[in-house]
């Protein structure tokens, strides 16, 4: 007789315990245990312990049987782990992190990471097949709207897995926090007036509340007019991926070097600053003639702008020119910092009011929330639990089918939170989307690449430049470890089918398989395979803390960047005043509206897991165990420096530090 000595781990989680009665099969490479009841109760974060008697041995356990059965109340289970120790003394560990919901049983394989071509037993090829017909069946493929990646097939949160919901803990969290903050902006009396602020000074008013959150709007409201903090916020603030050098001037932007002599100082020109790489532009193209809708009855306007900065020989970026359309001609003059103040100032918020556009629709729901949850969908429909991608990529797709169906349902849909607060037509958000994704490139996804692609290598206090690189550098090194402990050579790569479908859905789903994008369909080398993995991510944890941890910190101050605008783009100088811009930038209900969204949004929601923490221990082997290990050293010496480098910082660049980089987008 063959006696196994089985370990049952509840999760440490809210409710994860149950009454329902848990009994457990070994399944072995030659053959099985009968059925063994386990427990009638689990607590959260307890351990069972039995004794599993068999016949005979069953050589290797490769898969476990989780069985769930009810007799009267249903009360879901959330396990852990299995870990079944065999008469020879060999330790199988079984990770499960999964709840089980009704009567049901969960087949579990042993935890090794294991590609197609690992498995020889033809169970282990069956239960793999299994699992992704499922998984396919439960997770499908719709449209949201015409040109966009596509999204998860469900309604509501409410049809979501378990697996992929909040957890308790977070769910309350968010609730009570949006409900909290709409409850004070309405007490406030903010969400009732339709009517111009009455001062600059008063706009302050709205962030003062906060408490412990006014730090960064305070610099905000003193710095926002200083033409240093308009050119920081490009590589700096919650867009910095926008900004590129120029090296010759677009025929429709026809700035002369008389315009910008004044702003150049002396010994150069135009020309010379051109050449030397000191001249760098800004385009919204993308929102040219896109509908501006109403709030509120009132008409709302919408601008294409362009802007050129300067690196002055301080090293400091400055705005020298600003045009507001994308047509040249009499009635869209070039604004210049020699106008009048008002004049000018009203030309840079216009460019900071197309930039909250952009970066909201394009820099932050497309690029990180939209592509993370195309990259969540794909990964669950063709890589089983075994496979070793499935196990790093995981934990950086927490909570995020969950935000993004939520913000399907509240944030981007019609009538929502942005089609209320913004300038633009529910339409011109869907075509603002649609034409930025037509516009993605591999290249910008991957950002040591995007950074020389954009010229910006050597501009200097490019913060996000400089830390992201740090964290894209520790991202790739762990992915370099994992990929060639578990993948041999090219070969391995090219013949892992179920990696090559997960990648040609990632194509066709989310990019609309546009070969023009660079966005590969395949992937032939090891190379390859590093470089896909690294950019996703990257995507889903620091490119998103990147732009949107700031969002309140920066947007709090409506001028700095607003979310709608009252007056049409001024056709000539000399008409602006204090008056006239008051009455332009948004109302403020509008302002309180937008206000509420954005500190949700940068908000530290309770559960969160940072980057490099993996609590969920999905690979046993110790090699990927040493790797995280050496992953989170890296980490922490990235903190080290960043935390240095802000010590003395007036305005601390703060947003990828790991410390408030998540491992996923899940706000």
């Amino acid at each position: 007789m063959a006696r196994y000595k089985v370990t049952v781990a509840t999760g440490d989680v809210a409710e994860a315990g149950t009454n329902n009665s848990i009994s457990i099969t070994l399944v072995g490479s030659r053959g099985e245990s009968r059925r063994t009841t386990v427990s009638l109760l689990f607590l959260p974060g307890q351990e069972k312990s039995l004794s599993v008697d068999c016949g005979q041995d069953l050589g290797p356990i490769v898969l476990i049987r989780l069985h769930k059965w009810r007799l009267f109340l249903e009360d879901a289970w959330f396990c852990k782990d299995v870990r079944v120790s065999a008469p020879d003394g060999t330790l199988y560990r079984f990770p499960c992190y999964q709840w089980l919901e009704g009567v049901t049983t969960v087949e579990v394989r042993e935890g090794s990471g294991k590609k197609l071509a690992d498995d020889e037993l033809q169970i282990l090829k069956e239960h793999r097949h299994r699992e992704l017909v499922a998984r396919q069946e439960a997770f499908r493929w719709k449209n949201f709207a015409q040109g966009w990646p596509r999204c998860l097939n469900v309604g509501s949160i409410l049809e979501l897995d378990s697996d992929i919901q909040f957890s308790c803990v977070r769910a309350t969290d968010f609730t009570g926090f949006l409900i909290l903050q709409g409850a004070s902006h309405f007490l406030s009396g903010f969400l009732l007036r339709s009517t111009s602020w009455d001062s600059l000074d008063e706009m302050r008013t709205i962030f003062s509340r906060t408490q412990g959150r006014d730090i960064v709007p305070e610099y905000v409201a003193k710095h926002w007019q200083e033409d240093e903090f308009f050119g920081y916020q490009f590589l700096n603030g919650n867009n910095p991926i926008i900004i590129r050098c120029c090296t010759a001037l677009p025929l429709k932007f026809p700035v002369t070097p008389e315009m910008v002599a004044g702003s150049l100082g002396s010994g150069t020109d135009l020309g010379k600053e051109l050449q030397e790489g000191r001249i760098f532009i800004v385009d919204y193209e993308v929102l040219d003639d896109i509908p501006a809708d109403t709030i509120n009855g009132r008409q709302q306007y919408v601008a294409a702008p362009l802007c050129l900065l300067h690196q002055g020989t301080d090293g400091l970026l400055r705005p020298i020119a600003i045009q507001l359309s994308q047509t040249p001609g009499t009635s869209s003059p070039i604004f210049l910092p020699s106008d009048d103040e008002w004049d000018w100032l009203l030309a840079k918020t216009w460019v900071r009011n197309a930039d909250f556009y952009i970066h909201q629709l394009l820099t932050h729901l497309l690029r990180t929330h939209l592509f993370g949850e195309v990259f969540a969908i794909a990964t669950l429909r063709h890589l089983p639990t075994c496979h070793p991608l499935f196990k790093l990529l995981m934990p950086h797709f927490r909570f995020t089918l969950h935000i993004n169906t939520l913000a399907r349902s509240v944030l981007i849909n019609p009538g929502g939170l942005i089609d209320k607060g913004s300038g633009v037509t529910y339409e011109g958000l869907k075509l603002v989307v649609q034409r930025g994704l037509e516009q993605v490139t591999y290249t910008s996804l991957c950002l040591p690449d995007d950074i020389h692609h954009r010229g910006m290598s050597h501009v200097p206090n490019y913060h996000y430049r400089d830390d992201g690189m740090s964290l894209w550098e520790a991202i790739e090194s762990f992915v370099t470890g994992i990929v060639t402990f578990y993948y041999g050579g090219d070969s391995a790569v090219c013949g892992d089918t179920e990696l090559q479908a997960w990648v040609m859905d990632i194509f066709t789903n989310g990019f609309l398989g546009r070969t023009s994008s660079g966005v590969p369909s395949s992937l032939q080398t090891v190379e390859e395979l590093i470089k896909f993995l690294s950019m996703v991510m990257f995507t889903c944890s620091a490119q998103h803390a990147a732009v949107n941890n700031g969002q309140y910190d920066l947007g709090a101050f409506v001028p700095n960047a607003p979310s709608s605008m009252r007056h049409p783009p001024p056709r000539e100088k000399g008409r602006a005043f204090l008056q006239h811009f008051l009455d332009t930038v948004p109302e403020v209900a509008t302002t309180a509206n937008i206000l509420v969204t954005l500190i949700l949004l940068s908000s530290q929601l309770k559960d969160r897991r940072l980057l490099g923490q993996y609590p969920e221990e999905r690979f046993t082997e110790a090699e990927p165990r040493r790797l995280i290990r050496a992953f989170q050293r890296q980490l922490e010496e990235i903190r080290d420096r960043i935390e240095e480098r802000n010590y003395l910082a007036e305005l601390r660049y703060n947003y990828l530090n790991p410390l408030e980089t998540e491992n996923s987008i899940s706000i």
